[in-house]
């Protein structure tokens, strides 16, 4: 963790507690009032970092408005600088959900060389990298072990975008987070196999109902981004950070006192 140790120390103990809250504006999100609301959102409601696309005028705007630390997120590690100029303290390789729907797949070689050019570039910087969801489970759990060994400092996993819900309420959104909490799984228990230390963040798909169920598979925090950028009313995003803040915060407590 030594590259993440750059990052404030409220910021580590989120990590160490297992509790690290991410929100996710979008990497194709360019649309200024929007990211503000969703900055506010995240600001108000408790988030610990705030993910945005690796725009500077964006990243400028995301750090005023929410005051959080900023990670910018990009499959062009060229990019990345500017950013990084522009106030961000962690870079992104990922997310690659909104890719998907337009026929771009990545392949667990593209993202290994991404890392390593990623890394390359820029030495020092707090690196997080998603792993596919189009990989099988047991690939993917070797590719996140194979982007530690090239640099990664943080796993983001994914999967809310290929699971298709069949019931309504709390069930349908378990349904919906099943792809990213069985990769969650994975990942974690091959890296205690391999004495990893990295943290894992479970995103995709999840709610204020299947967080605390991320965080009971192994990981150290959620990221979680449509659950409150699809909403139109900024109190409405407030509420909802709010409630999945305390969401994460419950499961902490309870996976703390069972032992």
């Amino acid at each position: 963790m030594s590259h993440l140790n750059h990052l404030p120390i409220d910021f580590n103990k989120r990590i160490k507690e297992r509790s690290l809250f991410k929100v996710i504006a979008g990497l194709n999100n360019f649309d200024q009032s929007s990211v503000a609301r969703i900055a506010r959102a995240a600001r108000h409601g408790g988030a610990d970092l705030l993910d945005v696309a690796c725009d500077p005028d964006v990243v400028r705007l995301a750090l005023e408005v929410s005051g959080l630390p900023i990670c910018v997120s990009a499959v062009e590690p060229h990019l990345f600088e500017m950013a990084l100029d522009a106030g961000a303290s962690m870079v992104e390789i990922g997310n690659f959900d909104s890719f998907y729907p337009q026929g771009r797949f990545f392949e667990g070689d593209e993202v290994l060389e991404l890392t390593r050019l990623t890394r390359r570039l820029l030495p020092k910087v707090p690196l997080s990298v998603t792993v596919p969801h189009i990989l099988s489970l047991d690939k993917q759990a070797q590719l996140a072990v194979d982007l530690v060994d090239s640099g990664a400092d943080f796993i983001q996993t994914e999967g809310g975008t290929s699971s298709r819900p069949l019931s309504p309420g709390s069930l349908g959104m378990i349904e919906k987070a099943a792809p990213t909490l069985a990769a969650t799984h994975s990942i974690v228990e091959t890296f205690n196999k391999n004495g990893c230390c990295v943290p894992v963040l479970s995103a995709s798909g999840l709610s204020a109902v299947t967080v605390p169920m991320a965080i009971a598979t192994g990981a150290h925090g959620v990221g979680v981004g449509s659950a409150i950028n699809r909403l139109n009313d900024e109190l409405a995003m407030v509420a909802a950070v709010h409630s999945l803040r305390e969401a994460i915060d419950s499961a902490k407590c309870l996976i703390s006192c069972s032992f």
